[in-house]
């Protein structure tokens, strides 16, 4: 039986996603006014928009890399262990935003750091393992919590407590992350 490396899970909302990136919107305002923005697929896509908007930037790229062992895509690909690079982007980045949503391991962020090494690099949240290789991020999670951003997730309905059968009624306490 494999062991389940994460102890619980933590559900980011949209509105929680997007006050984060206002908020690394702000940080990044601060810094540099960016030549444009380079969003690492599939996961930075949403947060470089939102970045995009509040920062007036209007020139965005995007570095494709397929990790967490998803299926492979058609097309040219260079494989790299468990990565694969299916798009860069030309020159070393100096000047430019590079975004993602989330910096985990950090396999995919030193990867992308190599190609483009002179990149201002922002996550929306870091965990320990990764957080050493990303320049600016907003909030810090441990390693052992599996994050569910909102484009991942089902919302539905919830019976109420009152309706539902005693067994159901067992839920441990919140954990803060």
């Amino acid at each position: 039986m494999i062991r389940n490396p994460y102890e619980d899970d933590i559900v980011i909302s949209w509105p929680e996603l997007h006050r984060d990136a206002r908020y690394l919107s702000m940080l990044l305002h601060e810094i540099n006014r960016w030549k444009g923005i380079i969003a690492i697929t599939r996961g930075g896509l949403i947060p470089a928009a939102l970045v995009a908007r509040e920062l007036d930037v209007r020139l965005i790229d995007t570095v494709c890399v397929v990790s967490y062992g998803s299926a492979s895509a058609g097309g040219a690909e260079n494989v790299i262990g468990e990565l694969q690079v299916l798009k860069g982007v030309e020159g070393d980045g100096a000047g430019w935003l590079l975004i993602d949503d989330l910096v985990d391991t950090g396999k995919t962020a030193q990867l992308v750091r190599r190609m483009i090494p002179k990149a201002h690099f922002a996550t929306l949240y870091a965990k320990p393992a990764g957080r050493p290789i990303v320049d600016t991020f907003v909030k810090e999670f441990k390693q052992n919590k599996w994050i569910h951003f909102p484009w991942d997730i089902e919302y539905q309905f919830s019976t109420p407590i009152k309706d539902r059968p005693q067994m159901e009624l067992k839920l441990p306490p919140p954990d803060m992350p």
